[in-house]
């Protein structure tokens, strides 16, 4: 079940921000499962562990508002990382 849920998030999460940075017509449902995951746990590395803010650890957390929010926030990450590796357009 943990895995169901972290695919769901994990979709939510890309599909977000895959419209706020406009690169939803280039990425289908896979990228926007990867993408959430991914940014997710990017989030949860920088803003929790590097930066040491404490509700960045509900990224990892399962399905509740801020993990939507963190795993949103670094995926949008992710994709500006993307987008300026010249992998995304």
């Amino acid at each position: 079940m943990g895995w169901l849920i972290t695919i769901l998030v994990g979709a939510l999460c890309g599909w977000i921000a895959s419209m706020i940075m406009k690169t939803d017509a280039q990425q289908g449902a896979v990228a926007n499962i990867l993408i959430g995951i991914v940014g997710a746990l990017l989030a949860q590395l920088i803003f929790g562990n590097l930066l040491g803010f404490g509700s960045a650890d509900a990224a990892g957390g399962g399905f509740n508002l801020m993990s939507i929010l963190w795993g949103v926030l670094g995926s949008v990450v992710l994709i500006a990382i993307l987008k300026a590796l010249k992998v995304l357009r």
